[in-house]
């Protein structure tokens, strides 16, 4: 048995019966939907057509968001329902993330996610879903599409039928008959704010956030065009032959005329914080286990303990930084006591638990003054630490929504991250703590090192050929768009160009190495939140 939807494109004529028997069947609050249509127009005056598209969730076979679930609360049921379980939901966002089809949100009610769970209750009592009871026109036909007897098994059959983001590898059960790419590819059309006769509030849940109302005073069409194209010019996105977008709209280009708000961003500054902290904690314990298995500089019992201090201090703080940024942050033990393995949240989680309890033991045999055994722990704490540096970029892949996040080089740039913050946090410890023989000349090397080999990996993640239009995209926004400045300024500049420069000539000098290494940390978070942030900014529906 799996159930699923057909959405005869046929027949739909948009009247948004479905979303408002969804709305009432779930109690869904005002801001989010979990079934809602989508109209795009189409064609040059007099041959134009309206398209009305039902959007929701797609029940994949292979749903990213129940793999990515740190615990659980999304499922797969026998039936092929993917349902949820708002009781065991953190509010962590990953799954909204991982979804290539923009199906969930945050209630704003209870701070869980929610989505359409295709009226399971009434399934389990031999009922349709509200949705197709509903519609007036019988363009949304449910069933059993392992039934050769069923409707929509016929439909399937004898219709060519699509789906949407079909390389997303999701294997979704929601098809379309007659469907359009001008309306299900979400790069065809600009999603908005604002759309002719409706002004919609942006930002949903973790995020809310009521924006500037952008309704037109009479419904001209040249003042919405006038601020189509300022919207054009703000976003970088002039084509090369100074025409605008909204000039386009009048040349017959699909246009998106009605749609559900826009989410926002939803992993913002606490995930970009956290990548930080957690990279300086593993890179500090990682100086420390250079220095001694090389033996390029001494290592000391100040050393040390500054080392798993900072390790512990700013792992803590990583800590503190994952629960901020949850909507249910009550639940975050969930995580660790009711884990679902698949996700790289859980196994991050017990990574980072790890960790700390390697680092405390590392502490306690310091303190003891125990050296049977150390080598030992010294390496299971370094290989964790490397983990710990790391797992964020698995966590990334996992989301499937997002394209730029499925970089090869993620890992490799988070780890050299590591090195450049713990080198970069000993320079200033230097400062207040005399260096050990040989300790400034280790930070100064590891530092240029590092920083060599961080600008090759950017230049790799930013000129590798990006295999779809969402991730060039991106590229786009951070080398020529609204992040530029703070990219070349902030991040290439300020944090990898200016500090390269001090401590090579001039790395001799403590304070000067100090300073490089500040630079170096903030030139770090520029760098993590543009591509925390970036990728978030492109639309999924």
């Amino acid at each position: 048995m799996k159930y699923g939807f057909i959405i005869d494109n046929r027949k739909c004529i948009g009247c948004h019966a479905c979303t408002t028997a969804c709305k009432s069947e779930h109690d869904v609050p005002v801001g989010v939907n979990r079934t809602w249509v989508k109209q795009v127009e189409k064609g040059e005056f007099p041959h134009t057509r309206r398209l009305f598209s039902v959007m929701r969730c797609n029940h994949c076979t292979d749903a990213p968001c129940v793999e990515i679930c740190p615990v659980e609360a999304l499922y797969i049921r026998d039936d092929g329902i993917v349902d949820f379980d708002k009781n065991r939901c953190i509010g962590c966002k990953s799954c909204m993330q991982a979804c290539p089809y923009d199906a969930l949100y945050i209630d704003p009610n209870n701070h869980t996610a929610a989505k359409c769970n295709y009226c399971a209750h009434r399934i389990d009592i031999g009922l349709e879903p509200a949705c197709v009871n509903v519609c007036p026109e019988h363009a949304i036909i449910s069933g059993d599409m392992d039934d050769p007897n069923s409707e929509i098994s016929t439909l399937l059959g004898r219709n060519q039928v699509s789906v949407r983001k079909a390389a997303k590898g999701t294997n979704p059960n929601l098809f379309y008959i007659d469907g359009d790419e001008a309306s299900l590819n979400p790069m065809v059309t600009e999603k908005s704010d604002s759309y002719f006769w409706s002004a919609q509030v942006r930002g949903v849940g973790h995020y809310a956030k009521a924006a500037e109302k952008m309704a037109y005073s009479n419904g001209d069409v040249v003042d919405a065009l006038m601020q189509a194209n300022q919207q054009a010019v703000e976003a970088g996105e002039v084509a090369k032959n100074g025409t605008t977008k909204s000039i386009d709209l009048l040349m017959g280009k699909p246009r998106r005329i009605y749609d559900a708000p826009d989410k926002g961003v939803l992993w913002g500054w606490e995930v970009s914080g956290y990548v930080l902290t957690k990279a300086i904690s593993a890179g500090a314990f990682l100086l420390m286990f250079l220095a001694m298995i090389t033996g390029w500089a001494e290592l000391n019992t100040t050393t040390q303990w500054w080392g798993i201090g900072i390790g512990l201090a700013f792992l803590g703080a990583t800590g503190i930084l994952l629960i901020m940024d949850l909507d249910r942050p009550d639940r975050f033990l969930n995580v660790l006591l009711r884990p679902q393995w698949n996700s790289w949240l859980v196994r991050g989680g017990y990574t980072i638990t790890v960790y700390g309890g390697l680092l405390t033991l590392a502490g306690v045999l310091l303190f003891l003054g125990v050296t049977a055994g150390q080598t030992l722990v010294w390496t299971l704490t370094a290989v964790f630490a490397v983990i710990t540096a790391i797992y964020t970029a698995f966590l990334f892949a996992q989301a499937k929504g997002r394209d730029f996040w499925q970089s090869p080089s993620l890992a490799m740039h988070m780890l050299v991250h590591a090195f450049m913050a713990g080198a970069a946090i000993f320079t200033l410890v230097a400062l207040i703590a005399p260096a050990a023989v040989g300790w400034s000349n280790l930070l100064k090397n590891v530092m240029i090192v590092a920083i060599a080999f961080n600008l090759l990996t950017v230049l790799f993640e930013l000129t590798t050929t990006h295999p779809t239009v969402e991730a060039k995209r991106v590229v786009k926004m951070i080398t020529k768009g609204r992040y530029r400045n703070r990219f070349y300024f902030g991040a290439i500049l300020l944090g990898n160009i200016l500090p390269l420069v001090l401590a090579i000539f001039m790395g001799s000098n403590a304070l000067v190495l100090a300073v490089a290494g500040a630079l170096v940390l903030i030139g770090i978070y520029i760098t993590e939140h543009i591509w925390v942030e970036a990728p978030q900014k492109i639309q999924l529906v």
